[in-house]
């Protein structure tokens, strides 16, 4: 199938629909999904008073697929995302989606959207956004009885134009999530959260936020959507360890790649913001950059600047980074399991 017309250069990381979307609803009177199929139509009609709108019952996901040098196109570790969005709607009150269907209509959704996909070397991808919410009308706080579950695609430019440059941010006065609360789980809640603080740190020059724990304000937590990473002086990895954080696929994935890989040792433990002057290199991790470096971080106007700068990523990071990237396009071989062709 030949690609589309499109400037896969150019590609911004911004909305643009394509052909065809995924749709199943979960009707309470039947109490299942039904077998789903793709449509044409991006929009969506629904009641004034759907629960997804009152009391924003909605949970969603993201993953990538690309096109590899020899002319597969691939998604990463999808099995993980399809666990994840059901552990999200299970504590959101919402049926689960089956995850074995999940991956299936992924991988429909993408080819019936091949066209879309950006041709190897443009350093673009078509971004998966699965999601489901609450679709029938409450009033008083309940859960919907009916959902709908839905898969949208939409070609991406890489998250970094030029190269992966360290970022500044700040440390926000914001909680994100509270103890026994939400963060642990991806819901359109928690971003719209962090929007208003988002907000402020980019009016004041800062790319990102720092969240530390709610409750003592003495640990560090994440950013809005992505987790942190530390490299210790002696090369060790460190990722925060806390209830309130997601369970990032790609940080997941990285700790990993770091132990078996580049022969690392790897700790997921309490990070004190204390420490955070000790650290040779820091960076953020997630789907759409994979890592983004800090440079600074800016605590109620005194600059930590981590020792590998604003000039460029550390080497440790830097390491990581493209040892990730060269097993998701199928450079070098990854884990068993973690590359899923689109046949």
């Amino acid at each position: 199938m030949a690609k589309k017309n499109i400037d896969w250069a150019n590609l911004s990381f911004s909305y643009q629909p394509t052909d065809k979307r995924y749709v199943s609803m979960y009707y309470a009177d039947k109490g299942d999904w039904d077998e789903g199929k793709l449509t044409d139509d991006a929009n969506i009609v629904m009641n004034e008073c759907a629960a997804v709108l009152q009391y924003a019952q909605t949970v969603f996901e993201g993953l990538k697929a690309y096109d590899t040098e020899d002319g597969r196109t691939v998604l990463f570790r999808p099995d993980l995302n399809a666990e994840r969005l059901a552990n999200s709607a299970r504590r959101l009150a919402m049926p689960a989606f089956p995850e074995d269907r999940f991956v299936e209509a992924v991988i429909e959704t993408v080819k019936a959207n091949a066209d879309y996909v950006p041709p190897y070397g443009t350093g673009a991808s078509l971004y998966v956004r699965p999601f489901e919410f609450g679709y029938s009308p409450v009033i008083g706080v309940a859960p919907a009885e009916d959902y709908m579950f839905r898969i949208l695609t939409t070609p991406v430019g890489p998250y970094f134009k030029g190269g992966v440059k360290p970022i500044y941010i700040k440390v926000s006065d914001f909680d994100r999530a509270a103890p026994h609360g939400t963060g642990h789980i991806k819901a359109g809640l928690n971003y719209a959260m962090s929007l208003y603080a988002i907000e402020k740190a980019h009016e004041e020059g800062f790319s990102e936020n720092m969240y530390l724990d709610s409750a003592t304000r003495t640990k560090v937590e994440e950013t809005g959507g992505a987790n942190f990473l530390f490299v210790t002086k002696d090369d060790k990895l460190v990722t925060p360890k806390s209830d309130t954080i997601l369970p990032s696929i790609t940080r997941r994935s990285l700790m990993e790649v770091a132990e078996k890989y580049m022969g690392l040792e790897v700790v997921q433990r309490e990070v004190h913001f204390e420490e955070i002057g000790d650290f040779k290199e820091v960076g953020l991790c997630g789907t759409a950059a994979v890592i983004s470096p800090i440079g600074k971080i800016n605590d109620h106007g005194k600059d930590i600047e981590i020792p590998s700068g604003m000039d460029e990523i550390g080497p440790v990071l830097k390491e990581l980074r493209q040892t990730l990237v060269d097993i998701q396009e199928c450079r070098i071989e990854g884990p068993e399991g973690w590359v899923v062709e689109v046949k």
